[in-house]
This record gives structure tokens, sequence and C-alpha cells, in this order.
């Protein structure tokens, strides 16, 4: 993370934290992002991370694997694997 690793946040009458333009940044998040929570009540810290969609990740190797070439047909997919399309 950034150099910024603790500030102070106030918490308005709605439950609602601004998270400093530092921190958002050293998150890489924007407004519209999702965020999980997550409380450790024995430590009584709450850790928070960027939610990431999985599809998204996917999206992006196909997108990689398709620009460098690496991609393959779903017949050739299933030879390599011994698939059989035919089934009736």
């Amino acid at each position: 993370m950034a150099d910024t690793k603790e500030v102070a946040v106030r918490i308005d009458d709605k439950g609602r934290i601004t998270l400093p333009r530092s921190m958002r940044k050293a998150l890489g998040v924007k407004a519209g992002d999702t965020l999980f929570f997550k409380y450790d009540p024995q430590s009584n810290q709450l850790r928070i991370a960027l939610a990431v969609s999985p599809f998204d990740v996917l999206a992006e190797e196909a997108v990689k694997e398709y620009k460098e070439g690496r991609t393959r047909t779903i017949e050739e997919y299933a030879k390599e694997k011994d698939i059989r399309l035919d089934v009736e």
C-alpha cells in the first residue's frame, strides 16, 4: 500500500464513511466499485479489499490469450481432452 498506513475517518449519521483519496488510490478503487469488509472479532480489526468479479478476471485472460494467438476452437479443445462432441 502507499505510504498512507493509518488515517482517521468519521462516521456520518447514516453510518457512512469516506475513504480518503490516498487510501482509495492505494487500494485502486473508484466511485461505483464494490468492496468487501471482513471483521475479525478476536483482533477487533476490519479488513477491506476490492471485490473482483471472477468473470472479469477470466475475460481479461481470454482477451490476453486471443491477442497472443493462443486460442483454440471448441473442436480442438475437445480433441485435446478426448471429448466426443458428436454424442446423440
